[in-house]
This record gives C-alpha cells, structure tokens and sequence, in this order.
C-alpha cells in the first residue's frame, strides 16, 4: 500500500531545500556583501571604459539591489545601451531609474535623457517628463534645457501648419527667450536661436537683442552683425561695440563708443559699459580716457575717473581720487578711491588725516578688496607713534578677518618682527583629499575610489570643492587648482587653515623636483612653489601668447641664456618638462636675486616685469620701506603679482607649516 504521508514528507522536503536554494539566492544578490558589490561594479566599470558594452550591461545588472551603487548601476546600463544602440533598452533604464529612485541624484537626469530620447517618436510623453522637471527640479540646468525643448515640440507640432495663432507664437517664443536669457551661451543656444527665427517672424527688438549676444558668445559675429541691425541701438551698442572690435571694424567699434556713452549710456549695464572703454582704449592711442571723459556720459563717468587716477603721478593721486570719491560716493570704485586717498595721505606724511581717512573707509566698506590693506597700514601707522594696543590690533584684525591675504602676511612678519619677506623654508606637504569628513558609505568618495570620476559631479551638485577634487584625482591639477580658489574666494568668513578645502586652492604639486633645485641655487623651495602656482596654476603645458612656457613660463631665449651661463649641458630645452622648466626657472629666478642684492621682493617683481623696469623704479619711486615699496610699483600687473606670489608662499607656510 502507498504511503501518502512519506510522499507528503518528500514532496515537502523538496519544496523546502527549493525554497532555500531561491531564498538564499535571492539574499546573496539582494543583500551582497559589500566588497563584493565594489568587486562587480569596478569590473563593470572597466569593461564600460574598455567598450565592452555588452558584458558591461550584464555585470551592472549583478550589483546588489539595497546597494547605494544600485542607481548608478542602472544608469550604467543606460549608458550601455546606448553605446549599443539599443534605444527601447536605453529608456526602459531611465524609466527604472527615476520611477523607483525618485530622490536619487541621477533621477533629473535620466528623465532629461529619456525625454530627449522620446522627442520625435512620442513627444507628448518627452513633454510631460520636461514639464516635470522644471516643475521638480527648478533651479537645475536640467530645468533650463527643457524649456528649450518644450519650445522644439510646440514647433514641431505646428511647423506645418498654415495659419499659426499667436498665443502658439507666444508660447514658442517664451520657451525659447527663457532659455537664452537664463543660458545665453548654453549647448542649445544657437539651436534656440534658429528655431526661434525660424518658426516667428514678428520679434521684438529686445528678443533681436537676446539673439545677437548669443551669437556674439559663439563667435558668430557675422550673423550677430545682421540681427543687431534689427535692435534698439540705445540698448544694443555696447554689444556693438565688442561684435564691431571681433569683425575687425575698427571704426565702428570707436564711433559706437563715442555716441554710446554721449547719448546712450543709461540704457545699457556697467559692465558692458566698461567692456567698451576697454575696446576703445585699445583702440585710441591718444589720450583715449580723456578723450570719453569730455563727452561726460551719464553713466560711467567715476569708471573713467578710476582710469584715470590709476595713471596720474603719485603727487596728483590725492587729489584725482578725491573728485572720484566726493561725485560718487558709493559707486563700485568708491572703497578703492578712499583707499588710496588714505595711502596718498600717509606718503604726505599727514598721518592724522590719513587715519581718520582709513577708519571711516573700514566703517563704510567693511569688507571690500581694499579693507585688509587699510585695516594692515592702519597697523603701520600706529607702529610708528608706538601705540602698541593699537597697531596689534589692526595686524591681529587683518591676520583674523583676512587670513589668507597678501596683507594678513605681511602683518604676521611686522608682529614676529621679521625683517625680510621670508618665514621659513620649510614645509610639512599634505595630501590633497575629499574636502570634508566622511563616513565610509558615503556615495562620492566610494564612486571616485572605484574610479568612476564622470558620475561624481552629478553628485557634487554646487559644491565646486567636490569638483574641484575630482579633477585632482584626474590630474587635472590647474583646472583643479581654479575651480577651488574661485569657490574660497565666495566664501567671506575663511574656514580656519586646517581645513580640508584649502589644499586644493593650495595643492603641493612637483615639490620633490622644486626642493632639489631650490637647494642647488640656494632659493627658498616653497617662493618657487608659489611662482609656479601663479605663473602657470601646475600647468607644465601651458603657454603665453608671447611664447612663455611651462611650469615657470621662461622665454625660450631666456631659457638657453641660462643653460648657457650655468653651464647645465642641455641638448635641448624641452620647457614642456617640469623637471627641466623647473631647474631652468630656479637658475634664472637664482640670477635674478643675486643680481639684486639677494631682494626675494625684487627678484619676484623682475621676474614679472623685467630686471631692467626694476632697477628704474628703485632709483624713481620714493619709497621708506619694502612695503611702500610694493605699493608704489607703477606697473598694475606687477604690483598684482608680487602681491599674489608672496600671498600663495603666506598659505603654504600657513596650511604646511603650522603658522598662524
């Protein structure tokens, strides 16, 4: 007789090892391992990089589903998909992604892609999901580049048409005037433009207007020349100007300017304004600031009073800064006109004057680009009559608000009674790492430790720092270097020098090569660590337009003077080597100082603007000390410069070293 309850038990028993063979199968892939979810990700990641697409799509497929690498995986394989040319596969991804991820980073984008990947074929569906976007996602480039293509599908749907009504002529005209006002010189600007040209024959002058600057921005300065003709020249001549100097029509560039600023000028921005007067200068060799001062324009007259007190003799500063100063007192060169109506006082020797002059500049402009060198000569003055609370004071002030400034170093040498321009020569480098703490789930570090660098600044979002090390991790180390000092310079209040983000702005880059030669002439290895970031940002390939080249940007010719005089036996100069550049700059930067008198402030000033202008403005410039001295310097850029080289060796010794 057959026993059913042994067949029962059998049968149960069979189910059961099933049901854990599926149930451990399904665990391990939706709670895998850690490493082993990095171990697939980075093998799919390398057959992606290599074009093996195919297998690259399966292995994403295998990251575990509770993964945080788990969205980034389906983009992959998006991505995959499209390399194949696989269309369905590619959105059926996108979809995944942004229906079951919704908060996810990538969710924007994907449903941006998918959207564009309908366009044609099912343009109500790319619609709704721009429409979402801009909806949900405002203030991303997403957002902007989809009121373009909601333009693009109201277009299409009624390019046939033969009589179009105008609030559809509305509509398609407001989707493309959104985009070019918020991304003038985006992706999709010029296609903007044609299409809108294309589809509405009834433009304003001001859309014309938008249209032209776009075209400007492009280097479409031909087609820009037709569509300003259709503008308003009251709001459009600045513009023509810059399109008129690009076409080489020299004429107009300067009649433009002339009529613009005589009749025209309070219709157009202040900085388009100074964009012109910068062309025409260029332009008029005879006395070209004065010349558009007797128009007296409207608008831009205290920018042409800068210009002109910038060039009047030392004598003649005090007075032309305070006719700048006293017509527009709260202009945007206001602080810098008071600022030198307090230095030109302090060189009269009239320092009463001058300090009532610098303490109502700090009242007024508390945080400018001219409050530290005010609150550090403030400091200066009060050394001189010996008020010790005072002057500490004002140096401690500068050291504290303006930590990383040129003047916050000079204060720290005046209150460590420091003669020379010189702290230390030594530094402790640091490597560059992820800007902030983190944990180790952390989704930004984990992508660029498994090496997928292109996915990360979707993830960065604004944080430029994020950025910024990305592309140190890339190599990329001058665009790296950029991006990081333009983010520190937006932040007022500077985070305290222990701060991750300040080895970006100040990365230690080819030092072991810098400190050899440094050693061999006898330079301080952490000055030519900060020539070479201000002379070229790490760039050992970079070039003037004059033919300066490499990390330290020598002449070719100076560069063979110095083989030649040192006797450093080169073939050839390659100054696209870093390790030949920096040996070259450290014998010419070593030349320079001995020949004057071992000054580093000198040296640095000639290595800008040249050992003969130098020797001319020490025997012409009147001058007490090394800081008058830097003050005084007649050339803009050079004084800039100096400022800028002695400003970055401040940092290193600062963030390297310890110093406060």
């Amino acid at each position: 007789m057959f026993d059913w309850d042994l067949k029962k038990r059998v049968i149960a028993a069979s189910v059961g090892v099933s049901l854990v063979f599926i149930a451990g199968f399904y665990s391990f892939v939706i709670f895998q391992p850690v490493a082993k979810t990095d171990k697939i990700y980075k093998s799919a990641l390398k057959d992606f990089n290599e074009g093996n697409y195919q297998n690259a799509y399966y292995l994403f497929s295998k990251v575990g589903m509770f993964s945080n690498l788990k969205p980034v995986a389906i983009y992959h394989r998006a991505e995959c998909a499209k390399m194949l040319g696989d269309d369905k596969s590619e959105i059926k991804q996108y979809e995944i992604l942004f229906n079951n991820y919704p908060k996810n980073v990538l969710s924007t984008k994907s449903r941006y892609l998918a959207a564009q990947k309908l366009l044609n074929d099912k343009p109500q569906i790319a619609k709704k999901y721009f429409e979402y976007i801009i909806s949900n996602a405002p203030n991303t480039d997403y957002a902007i580049a989809s009121e373009y293509y909601l333009g693009v599908i109201l277009k299409n749907k009624y390019k046939n048409e033969k009589i179009v009504s105008q609030s559809v002529k509305d509509d398609v005209q407001n989707c493309f005037r959104h985009y070019l006002k918020k991304a003038p010189s985006g992706r999709l600007a010029l296609n903007a433009v044609e299409n809108w040209l294309e589809f509405v024959d009834d433009i304003s002058k001001d859309d014309y207007l938008l249209m032209a600057r776009t075209c400007y921005l492009f280097n479409e300065y031909d087609k820009a020349k037709t569509i300003l003709a259709k503008t308003d020249l009251n709001e459009s001549w600045a513009l023509d100007v810059k399109n008129s100097y690009a076409l080489k029509d020299i004429q107009r560039a300067k009649f433009l300017t002339e009529n613009g600023l005589q009749k025209h000028a309070q219709y157009v921005s202040e900085d388009d304004i100074i964009d012109a007067v910068d062309i025409y200068i260029k332009l008029v060799t005879e006395k070209p600031v004065e010349r558009l001062l007797s128009l007296k324009p409207q608008k831009g007259m205290d920018y042409l009073l800068n210009l002109k007190c910038n060039n009047v003799s030392q004598n003649d500063k005090a007075a032309c800064y305070s006719n700048l100063y006293l017509n527009y007192p709260n202009g945007r060169f206001s602080a810098d006109a008071l600022s030198n109506i307090f230095f030109a006082k302090i060189k009269s020797g009239d320092i009463q004057s001058a300090k009532k002059v610098g303490i109502d500049h700090l009242n007024k402009f508390p945080n400018t680009n001219s409050s530290p060198m005010v609150m550090f000569w403030l400091g200066k003055i009060c050394e001189k009559t010996n008020n010790y609370e005072e002057y500490t004071h004002y140096y401690k002030s500068v050291i504290n608000k303006y930590p990383d400034s040129y003047y916050a170093y000079r204060a720290y040498l005046r209150l460590r009674r420091i003669q020379g321009p010189l702290i230390t020569s030594y530094i402790n480098p640091q490597s560059v790492v992820y800007p902030y703490k983190y944990s180790k789930n952390n989704i930004i570090v984990k992508l660029v430790n498994l090496g997928d660098y292109d996915i990360v600044n979707e993830f960065a979002g604004d944080d430029e720092f994020i950025k910024s090390w990305v592309l140190y991790k890339k190599g990329d180390y001058s665009h790296s270097m950029l991006k990081a000092r333009d983010a520190m310079e937006k932040i007022e209040d500077k985070p305290d020098k222990y701060d991750l983000r300040w080895r970006l702005v100040y990365p230690v880059i080819y030092y072991d090569e810098i400190q050899k030669h440094a050693q061999n002439t006898g330079n301080n290895a952490p000055l030519i660590l900060s020539l070479i970031r201000e002379e070229s940002y790490f760039d050992p390939l970079a070039q003037s337009m004059v033919g300066a080249s490499g990390l330290m940007q020598l002449m070719p010719f100076t560069a063979n003077e110095i083989s030649s005089k040192f006797g450093l036996g080169h073939a050839y100069l390659d100054l696209f080597n870093p390790s030949v550049n920096i040996k070259l700059g450290n014998y010419y930067y070593e030349f320079l100082r001995k020949s004057l008198e071992g000054y580093d402030i000198s040296a640095i000033a000639a290595y800008n603007g040249g050992i003969g202008s130098l020797q001319k403005w020490k025997t012409s410039i009147h001058y007490n000390d090394t800081d008058e001295f830097v003050e005084e310097i007649p050339y803009p850029e050079t004084k800039n410069y100096v400022k800028k080289v002695f400003r970055s060796y401040w940092n290193y010794i600062r963030i390297y070293s310890g110093n406060n």
